[in-house]
Parts: C-alpha cells; structure tokens; sequence
C-alpha cells in the first residue's frame, strides 16, 4: 500500500506527537456540498449511492478537494448489515430509512445470519479498496458501522423512532430476545469492520446513535458490553501499524470512563460536555474526538474561530485532539463555514504541540 503522506490523525489518536491537531466532520461528505448534491442525483437515490463504490468513492473525496481535512471517512449508510441480513431496506421520501420486514419476534431473531461480507457486503469493501487506491496515502480512510444497540433499534421499530417505543418494549419485556439479536449484531459488526480493514481501512468508528436514550444500567448492559465484544475481536494492526478504533455514544458523556475501560484508542463527544473536564476524567487512556456543537457552523467565521479556541484552550497541551463536530455536519450548512473551521484548527492548534 502507498505511504501516507499525512498521519496526523492516526497519530493523534494514538496520543503520538503532532505538529498541529487533525480535523475531520462527522458526514463530511454530505448535502451541504453542492457537488454532493450533483453526485446523488446522478446515482438517482441515496441507497444507489452507498452501492455504487465508483460513486462512494467521488463523494468520500469531495470534501478533501474543498478542505485540508485530515482523515477521509468511508461513504455509506449505518444500516447496511439490517439490510444484508434481508430487512429490506427502504429510504421514504422525507421519512428516512424504513424495513420492509422488521424483527419483532423469536423466530424473525433466530432466522437472522451473519451476512457474507465479500458477498452480501462486496459493495462496501469494493468502496473501501476503491478509496484507498484513489487517495493514494493522501490521508487516511475511517471505516465504520453502527452500534449494535443502535442498529437493533431501526430493525426492531422498522425504522426511524422518537420514543423507542417496541425496542424498549422488547428490552424490558423480553430482555433475552434483545440480547439475542444484540449477540448476532455483535458478530455482524465485528466481522464488517474487519472486512473495511482488511479493504484498506485505517481506522474504525463505531456509532453509538442511541445508547443515549439508555438508561445507565440498560447502557452497560445492551450497548457498552457488545461494542466491548467487538472491540475485543478486532484487528488491530494492518499494514505494519495500530489501526485506531473510536467509540462514540451520543448522548453518553456520563459514562465516559466506562467507555474508556473497553480498551478503545479514543472517544467521541458530543458537545454536551466540555472537552477540558472529559480529558481529566478519562487522563491518558484513550484520545479525544470533538466536540464542536455542529449548530456552530451557521455562525459568522469570526464567531466559529472563537468557538474552535475555546475548545482547543479547554484541551490544552499536547495530542491525543482530533477536533470534529460533535455530531454531524447539518445540511444548510455553507461550505465556506466549515473552512473557517478547518483553518482555524490548523491554525490555533500549533501553539498546543511543542
């Protein structure tokens, strides 16, 4: 594989030296961006956009064209192993995404398979060699998948939810289905990510959307425990180097420490908490991801180079920052907005790496 000409973001997350902070945004590749926008309405649908790797591909490197960004984040859907195990997935017109067939009982739980990642999934790991072969160690690829907890929820509702209302209702009335259908997602997830690393990934994010709306108990024992199981069966090391794994549970910033005991490289905030109280929680244990409030972004330039101050000075001294949104970049965002960010980064940071 070709050397990377920048790795800064690898080496921050394994809290190495760096000469500045690494930035990356969460959904970087988006409808902010007018070419992205050019690039969906060629391939005619979202879902025909994630399946198509030549196309994954142009809209994952659209961003970079636009920012200095230092990380480059695979294109595609959290939902993509529900759909490979055969639910059918849909996207509504402004609904979001929808199962034809969601899994509401014993017997649609115990008739799920662990898709064939080189088969079900070829489309993803074709994305992921494609990306890699096209960035040409310009920066490095994150790959990534959804929670186990997060992706039970869409396939126990059928889709999108606000009061998580049949998931939870299986987690407190039939707690051994849930963990059942968790077990099996565990496997699915774990085998995924290092199907992307084995494609080229160089790093792997794990998106805890709704552990959140858990309660501390029910976190531990229906979210953390099984991305504690994938954590534990992934590769680690490709291509002669750590491969950095990232835990982020949005709405999980009380239960930092227990994410930082699950052997992970580094967190991910959302912009609940101040990043400065995060680091002395957590100490050395695990890098920081975050944690702009993505609502920032609608501000003046001036106002975003502020904010980014702010949490820089919060961080403080040396690595182990990879600065990000604290959730993803929203859609009426101006692009030019995010380049103030990603320049002041850059900019503000040298003075925190001596």
């Amino acid at each position: 594989m070709t050397e990377l000409k920048n790795d800064r973001f690898l080496r921050a997350l394994l809290r190495e030296p760096v000469d500045t902070t690494p930035v990356w945004m969460m959904r970087q590749a988006g409808r902010y961006l007018p070419e992205y926008r050019a690039t969906r309405a060629k391939a005619g649908s979202f879902l025909e956009l994630c399946k198509n790797p030549e196309l994954a591909c142009e809209v994952t490197i659209q961003p970079l064209e636009r920012f200095p960004l230092d990380a480059a984040i695979l294109f595609s859907d959290i939902l993509t192993i529900p759909d490979a195990m055969g639910l059918g997935l849909y996207f509504g017109e402004g609904e979001g995404p929808k199962f034809e067939r969601p899994v509401r009982d014993r017997a649609a739980i115990e008739a799920l398979g662990v898709p064939d990642m080189e088969d079900d999934l070829g489309y993803v790991m074709d994305a992921v060699r494609t990306i890699r072969r096209e960035l040409d160690g310009r920066v490095p690829l994150i790959g990534f998948s959804g929670s186990p907890w997060t992706l039970a929820t869409y396939m126990v509702e059928g889709g999108s939810t606000k009061n998580f209302a049949r998931s939870k209702g299986m987690l407190f009335d039939a707690p051994e289905l849930m963990h059942a259908l968790l077990g099996k997602l565990a496997d699915a997830v774990t085998a995924y990510l290092n199907a992307q690393i084995a494609a080229g990934a160089q790093a792997v994010m794990i998106f805890d959307t709704w552990g959140g709306t858990l309660t501390p108990r029910d976190y531990a024992a229906f979210s953390l425990a099984y991305m504690q199981r994938i954590v534990d069966g992934l590769t680690r090391e490709a291509e002669g180097r750590r491969v950095p794994v990232i835990l982020f549970t949005k709405g999980g910033m009380g239960w930092l420490e227990m994410m930082a005991d699950t052997g992970a490289d580094a967190l991910g905030l959302d912009w609940t908490i101040d990043i400065g109280e995060a680091r002395r929680r957590v100490g050395d244990r695990v890098a920081l991801q975050g944690n702009l409030d993505p609502c920032t972004l609608y501000a003046s330039p001036e106002a975003i180079r502020r904010a980014v101050a702010e949490i820089l000075e919060s961080y403080g001294q040396g690595s182990g920052h990879v600065f990000n949104l604290g959730h993803g970049i929203h859609p009426e965002i101006p692009p030019e907005h995010a380049a103030a960010m990603v320049e002041a980064v850059h900019e503000l940071s040298r003075a925190y790496h001596g």
